[in-house]
């Protein structure tokens, strides 16, 4: 079985870095093992010195065992119409500037075509291990809750009442009433907004049967899954990390493991300690270094104590991933930083 690990966290905490750190980790035992991220920013690219990162898994050199791929929202839409809908209706959609504007730019779309291209992936067996780099929208909660906000879109009130779904004929009651009443709005706003609105909902809901149930089939891949959580020690991540775990009764994922990235060395907390006790009174130069000294000291408590006291308020492990300046461009050095998990098999 294809054993997937999921990497979430708000935007800026390094969680491309970890999730190549991870997937270079995993590889590194033998296992075929695919990193897929959804950052347009190319990050991924970058941090495995790969010149281009595509739609399709490209092999990393240097590590047989490791592909990368980054996701094309577009095409990933675009390959749900024609999976999902009768090729007639796939034809409008791919056309209607609504269903384009959607699929380019809402993070709710991003995030269920995201979740859509794992599931190929976790079904095809082409791979022993996939690790998901997912969006940073709403610190990654958005991206477990797309399946089921998109059932929930299609089974809407208003898309009821236009598709008909339940009454046999009501698809043609509204091309013969509804859809001339909506032109005649349209003439009054001077463009066919609200034509084009009601088509791309009528279409759409064709596909509420089938999306439903692939909605269901994600929504298992995503409880299977080993879900990690990368933070920093600052606090908009502690807050949406927070965030996360509130909403986890309404997702039913449970995280394996938090991850505190850019962590200082507790033992500088320790050396501050020792220096103070030794030292009186100092000025220039050194009582300068020895402020700097007390300063980062101070940083690296604070980062400590945050770190335990999240791993004490949600009962998880929590693994301090070391500040790496500049961050890891190597393959080996995106190793090194996962290296205090204790096994590339831990989760």
């Amino acid at each position: 079985m294809t054993r997937t690990i999921v990497v979430t966290g708000a935007g800026g905490v390094g969680k491309t870095t970890v999730s190549a750190g991870l997937a270079v980790a995993q590889a590194r035992t033998g296992k075929r093992t695919l990193v897929l991220t959804i950052d347009p920013a190319k990050r991924l690219a970058d941090a495995l010195s790969l010149e281009h990162l595509g739609d399709t898994p490209e092999s990393v050199e240097g590590e047989p065992n490791l592909f990368a791929a980054m996701l094309d929202v577009s095409a990933s839409w675009e390959a749900i119409i024609h999976r999902y809908a009768d090729p007639e209706v796939a034809d409008r959609l791919l056309v209607n500037p609504y269903f384009r504007a959607i699929a380019d730019r809402f993070p709710a779309a991003q995030s269920y075509a995201a979740g859509e291209r794992m599931a190929e992936y976790i079904e095809s067996g082409r791979f022993e291990v996939i690790v998901v780099d997912t969006p940073p929208s709403s610190g990654g909660v958005d991206f477990f809750l797309a399946p089921a906000r998109t059932g929930d879109l299609m089974s809407g009130r208003v898309l009821r009442w236009l598709t008909g779904s339940r009454l046999p004929g009501r698809s043609i009651l509204y091309r013969m009433t509804a859809k001339p009443m909506l032109r005649l709005a349209d003439s009054v706003l001077g463009g066919p907004m609200l034509s084009d609105v009601a088509d791309f909902l009528l279409d759409l809901g064709t596909m509420y049967d089938r999306l439903t149930v692939r909605s269901k089939t994600i929504e298992r891949h995503l409880t299977n899954a080993a879900t990690v959580i990368v933070t920093t020690a600052d606090p908009t991540p502690i807050h949406e990390t927070r965030r996360f775990f509130e909403e986890l009764a309404a997702i039913r994922i449970i995280p394996v493991a938090i991850l505190f990235n850019r962590m200082l060395p507790e033992s500088w907390v320790d050396e501050s300690s020792v220096r103070g006790s030794e030292r009186g009174a100092a000025s220039g130069p050194e009582g300068a270094l020895r402020a700097n000294l007390d300063v980062w000291a101070a940083e690296a408590r604070r980062q400590v104590d945050a770190a335990r006291e999240l791993s004490a308020r949600y009962g998880l492990p929590v693994y301090e991933l070391a500040w790496v300046v500049p961050p890891p461009a190597t393959l080996d050095a995106l190793n090194a930083l996962v290296s205090p998990i204790p096994s590339a098999d831990h989760f």
